[in-house]
């Protein structure tokens, strides 16, 4: 995720219809590594606290799973290799879209980055920070490297960013399974593996089904929108990804304790330690959506000479509420994969997939960009509703209501309320004006535990 923040001064020297191109690919990939994971990624969090305390079981799982996703994506490769380029020439329109060569690149790097995931969650899950660390930061580096390579070696093409990221993918997946197998040794146990699928194959679908809601966006635009409009829109979300960024990594730094909590539960439900990591996620997500609509459209001077690009800074205030709502998706999410209770969701998702698409096809014709924002956030707050319905017979939710839900509502209806009418004229002042919303509701939300705080010893 760093590295779609930091490779964005280089990815605008291409053109927006070929970023739109890029765009595309890389939801593409996300789609191949989803599959190929096959919710591994999901399912190691939870069957490696089942059977941590058996090593020759869990090296067994762990082996196994691995070997199960290389043969998936043998399978897929081989198919969309014969397939790929029909299937391109059916969906695409557009000339700057086609199988090959870009198209089986993404392939592959979906393929290497699902390995790469699954291994990375593994090592959440067995908290080894360091090594985490170490991985991740060796897929970075060699995603930079080689895209910024590639994007000077060949300008405005594709070449840099979509083999950068296949040959950086190759290298690290490597390495994980050079790490697994010389750990777990080499093993299909494939009864065992057969005993998670009742987690794994409702998990799947919904994986799926989240692609749909996050991604397809992008697909459907190409029946309404010109490929340059996907590329300002994709712009206009990587510019805003490092609240994503951010969310996720302190989501996923807790996330084991939260899991060990609620497994050691007899009743399950929230806690008053558990709901704290979630307040604490939740003050950081309104910050950070209040510091990114002040900062972000100063972008604005840097992106004059960049044709195009500078359209995306009007979206910036309505994307950036989205994850509003995102990090309050968490809370209500988490306990249907720690209870392995994973049959609702495909339902919960089909049902957010079509509010999303139908609002989509709805308003895109009349609003471009701003419906697709729209739909979003529509969709969003309807599957939050509607994952804390599903789980009201099997866990109890007791929470803040003030911390959790009323504080980031009152900033998303502030922007969504001011920004159309306020902000052409008064911007500077209406973007002050969020900060001060969202620093004055977590001073009063937190106002007792900051009595707690010695801040002379702080500084001292």
């Amino acid at each position: 995720m760093a590295s779609a923040i930091l490779l964005l001064p280089f990815y605008i020297q291409l053109p927006t219809s070929v970023y739109g191109a890029l765009s595309l690919y890389l939801a593409f990939s996300l789609f191949v590594q989803i599959v190929v994971a096959y919710s591994f990624d999901s399912s190691t969090y939870i069957h490696y606290h089942e059977f941590k305390n058996d090593f020759s079981k869990l090296s067994s799982f762990i082996s196994s799973a691995f070997v199960f996703m290389m043969l998936i994506g043998a399978g897929v490769g081989l198919v969309l290799v014969l397939l790929g380029d029909l299937l391109f020439e059916l969906i695409f329109d557009d000339e700057k879209i086609s199988f090959f060569p870009f198209g089986l690149m993404a392939v592959a790097t979906g393929i290497f980055q699902a390995l790469c995931k699954v291994y990375s969650n593994i090592l959440q899950s067995r908290e080894k920070p360091l090594l985490f660390l170490r991985s991740n930061l060796l897929l970075f580096t060699l995603i930079a490297t080689l895209t910024v390579g590639g994007l000077y070696f060949f300008p405005g093409t594709l070449i840099g960013p979509i083999g950068g990221r296949m040959l950086a993918g190759l290298v690290v997946a490597c390495w994980a399974l050079y790490r697994i197998f010389g750990e777990f040794g080499f093993h299909f146990n494939y009864p065992l593996l057969k005993s998670t699928f009742g987690f794994s194959h409702y998990a799947f679908i919904h994986q799926i089904q989240q692609w749909v809601i996050n991604n397809f966006d992008r697909f459907l635009m190409l029946f309404f929108l010109p490929l340059s409009s996907i590329g300002v829109y994709d712009f206009a979300i990587k510019c805003l990804i490092v609240i994503e960024f951010v969310s996720n990594a302190l989501h996923n730094s807790f996330y084991p304790k939260v899991v060990s909590a609620i497994t050691a539960q007899t009743s399950k439900g929230t806690t008053p330690e558990l709901n704290r990591y979630y307040y604490g996620l939740t003050a950081v997500v309104m910050i950070l959506v209040s510091l990114s609509i002040f900062m972000l459209p100063f972008l604005s001077y840097f992106l004059e000479s960049k044709r195009g690009y500078q359209d995306a800074v009007q979206y910036f205030p309505y994307i950036a509420v989205i994850y509003m709502i995102k990090s309050m998706r968490f809370y209500f999410a988490v306990p249907f994969g720690i209870l392995k209770y994973t049959k609702p969701l495909p339902v919960i998702s089909f049902i957010t997939s079509a509010i999303k698409i139908g609002l989509i096809v709805l308003l895109v014709r009349e609003f471009e960009i701003y419906g697709i924002i729209a739909a979003t956030l529509i969709s969003s707050v309807v599957e939050i509703f509607i994952l804390r319905q599903g789980l009201k017979e099997k866990f109890s939710f007791q929470y803040n209501i003030f911390k959790l839900i009323i504080a980031p509502a009152v900033l998303v209806i502030a922007v969504l309320l001011l920004e159309p009418f306020l902000a052409k004229n008064f911007r500077l002042p209406l973007h002050l004006f969020y900060m001060a919303v969202a620093g004055g509701f977590l001073f009063w939300a937190y106002r007792n535990e900051l009595k707690l705080i010695n801040f002379s010893k702080i500084f001292s």
